[in-house]
């Protein structure tokens, strides 16, 4: 015979005070996990759309960014000459860009960041069909004109529509644009004339890296074969997806990995706390528990009763930290891309597998918590209680 469910909600509301301190300190949990695993999510989702299947990257082997490639002039028309890559009109579609970090100082926080720099022409723009000119113009080509991505703009010093940032000493950079690039990695870089970056940083005679827009998906396996088989070039080529993905797994994985440790802290205590309160609550309601045995509900009963109970209480904080993560949506967040070193801006994404997860946290605490306090119960006898 199990005890009624409106009887533990009752309870949960005479105890308002201790009910509402133990479910702020698992929503808390909860928000921490789910905060941690929308970053997570919003670094993959940022650096994955920046790329594109049909699009291959080649780069110096060893290599695990572009910045740290160097694909000398000469190479790069072989690589676009190779079987696989597209043509229109009898010319091959790729692009060579160079990719330079500089470092500037931050606005509203002492200190400097670096910033990720990319040189670009004329070609570089049918390898982005996303980017759209939110404010300003395009660079006029060969100027000292640049453009910024949206989420860096007004961040950094110099790098507002309209001011200036010395590329080198006393060579004064123009912010004539702002961009928008569906909320790719790429709305965190500068972007200006490839010749003016190689002038600027000493890198004539070579680039970071070569794109080449493919005939087919299919057409992949040919290309990187044809490329990495090239013993003169010591290049190695893969999809912009797969370049990407790697780049976001180590600043993924670190964010998870601490974000759950963090959690798993926060959740030890908010454990200890619905244990106490459980523990608190069977003190108090002895007679109560005693009753109820006199009244035929099984010890199995009480303790499913106890244990709901608890549950219900997490699954309350687990709400009240979700609603609270959601919130987070509209937040981003700067930090350090340890691949690229560089300055790069996230927002939280929130999934309905983060919720789903979130929630089960919150229900794994309420179990593991209110277990002990539980079995107690079930295991007081009619008798001890009514005279309690």
């Amino acid at each position: 015979m199990f005890v009624p469910l409106s009887y533990n909600v009752r309870s949960l509301l005479v105890r308002r005070a201790t009910t509402l301190a133990t479910a702020v300190g698992i929503a808390l949990v909860v928000f921490v996990l789910a905060s941690a695993l929308m970053l997570a999510e919003g670094v993959e989702k940022t650096m994955g759309s920046a790329g594109r299947p049909e699009i291959a990257i080649v780069v110096r082997k060893g290599s695990t960014a572009e910045m740290g490639s160097s694909v000398e002039e000469h190479e790069v028309g072989l690589v676009k000459s190779m079987p696989g890559v597209k043509k229109v009109n009898g010319e091959p579609i790729g692009v060579g860009e160079v990719v330079v970090v500089a470092s500037m100082e931050k606005l509203g926080a002492n200190g400097i960041t670096n910033v990720s720099i990319r040189g670009t022409s004329d070609a570089s723009a049918s390898f982005r069909p996303n980017v759209k000119v939110l404010e300003g113009r395009l660079p006029t080509p060969g100027a000292d004109e640049a453009m910024v991505g949206m989420r860096i703009s007004g961040r950094i010093k110099g790098l507002a529509l309209g001011e200036r940032f010395d590329i080198k000493k006393n060579r004064p950079v123009a912010i004539v644009g702002v961009f928008s690039d569906d909320g790719s990695a790429h709305e965190s870089e500068v972007w200006l004339s490839a010749d003016i970056v190689k002038s600027s940083f000493g890198r004539e005679g070579a680039v970071s890296s070569v794109r080449v827009e493919l005939e087919s998906l299919a057409s992949f396996e040919v290309f990187q074969a044809a490329v990495e088989k090239d013993k003169r070039l010591g290049l190695t080529a893969m999809r912009e997806t797969d370049y990407f993905e790697k780049q976001s797994e180590g600043m993924s994985m670190f964010i998870r990995i601490l974000g759950s440790i963090v959690a798993v802290c926060f959740a030890i205590g908010a454990m200890i706390g619905a244990a106490i309160t459980m523990y608190a609550s069977i003190a108090h309601r002895k007679r109560e528990i005693g009753i109820l045995r006199a009244l035929g509900f099984s010890r199995l009963g009480i303790l499913a009763s106890f244990l709901f109970e608890s549950v219900l209480l997490a699954l309350f904080g687990g709400v009240m930290g979700a609603a609270a993560a959601f919130g987070m949506g509209a937040v981003e967040f700067s930090m350090l891309n340890m691949s690229s070193w560089s300055e790069m801006v996230f927002r939280f994404v929130l999934t309905p597998k983060i919720l789903v997860t979130s929630l089960v946290a919150s229900v794994a605490m309420g179990l593991l918590g209110g277990l002990l306090p539980a079995i107690r119960a079930a295991r007081t006898s009619p008798l001890t209680a009514m005279r309690g």
